[in-house]
């Protein structure tokens, strides 16, 4: 579907940021200097940070207006962000702001199953350097907040901070060049990614299968239906609801939707997920009292192909192969 680029205008009171700026408070703020700008008295917009959270104002939001040519809108909203750690936590921990960084699709109607992800400051400042290294031309002169050095937990601050992500991240999507980029996509899901991994080497799966549902929900928002990334977190999530012994209650529709999206695959370097997949299907068609028949003929059609359908490797090995992680295979 085409993406419509939702791009706000917003004054914003801090200067751009450049390469070689001088270390700021995410690398090198004292306790004390943090201290000392939590202790200047809050105006009445600091208020509820004195808790520890700031809100987007709700009268910055405008009414949603779906597109009349019938497309999606992709639309990123910093919502809510909080100071870790929280009030009354380890003194000895540089506080820091995470933003709660919320994607959505938005159609004919609001979309209802937005993804949720939490970064730092630091995270968006990497995107953005990474990106300006990679791709100078597209990235020349647009603007990204500079580091600070007091005043990091203001109100003011955190909500110039959100506008300015929300409007970078919508111009990154908005490029090809830039969304299809390493720098994004370990923005978006590396995080994440590599917590689920870590559940499913420790064999807790019914850890891992929400975190992946929810990659797989911002993933599938920004990319198509058949890119690598989307494929290869679907066949993961797969792989984790049928790799226990008793396959978990939601692995029968990921599995459907997965066989759906290889049906017309034409990315040659993920067809050696195809193989794995069918005799995953098959297995769990199996476990659940279902007719196989419909995967078996089509294993049996590509072996008269000439195609191998051999189950030599499991599928969590196939997408090891393809794009290792830490999980034991």
């Amino acid at each position: 579907f085409p993406v419509h680029a939702v791009m706000a205008k917003r004054l914003l009171p801090h200067q751009p940021s450049v390469e070689g700026d001088a270390p700021g408070p995410d690398e090198l703020d004292s306790p004390a200097i943090e201290a000392a700008a939590l202790d200047i008295p809050a105006p009445d917009a600091d208020k509820a940070l004195q808790k520890g959270v700031w809100e987007k104002p709700t009268s910055t939001a405008l009414p949603y207006q779906a597109p009349s040519d019938g497309s999606t809108t992709l639309r990123f909203d910093i919502l809510l962000a909080h100071i870790m750690p929280p009030e009354g936590g380890d003194v000895k921990i540089k506080r820091y702001v995470v933003y709660e960084l919320t994607v959505s699709q938005d159609g004919e109607a609001v979309d209802t199953q937005p993804a949720k992800i939490e970064r730092r400051y630091t995270d968006f400042r990497e995107l953005y350097m990474g990106l300006k290294r990679q791709h100078p031309a597209e990235m020349a002169n647009k603007y990204f907040p500079a580091k600070v050095l007091m005043g990091n937990f203001k109100s003011e601050l955190i909500g110039g901070r959100s506008a300015a992500f929300e409007t970078f991240l919508t111009y990154v999507a908005s490029l090809a060049q830039l969304r299809e980029s390493e720098d994004f996509l370990r923005f978006l899901q590396h995080d994440e990614l590599t917590r689920a991994c870590q559940f499913l080497d420790e064999r807790r799966n019914e850890n891992a299968i929400p975190i992946l549902e929810n990659c797989f929900r911002l993933l599938n928002k920004i990319y198509m239906n058949r890119s690598r990334p989307v494929l290869l977190i679907l066949c993961r999530l797969v792989a984790a609801c049928t790799s226990s012994p008793v396959p978990h209650h939601a692995a029968e529709r990921w599995a459907l939707l997965a066989l759906s999206r290889f049906e017309t695959l034409c990315d040659i370097d993920l067809l050696p997920l195809y193989i794995p997949l069918l005799h995953t299907c098959a297995h769990l068609w199996w476990q659940r009292g279902q007719d196989q028949k419909p995967i078996t003929d089509r294993l049996i059609d590509m072996s008269k192909q000439g195609i191998n359908i051999a189950n030599n490797a499991s599928l969590m090995q196939a997408i090891h192969k393809i794009d290792p992680r830490t999980e034991t295979i």
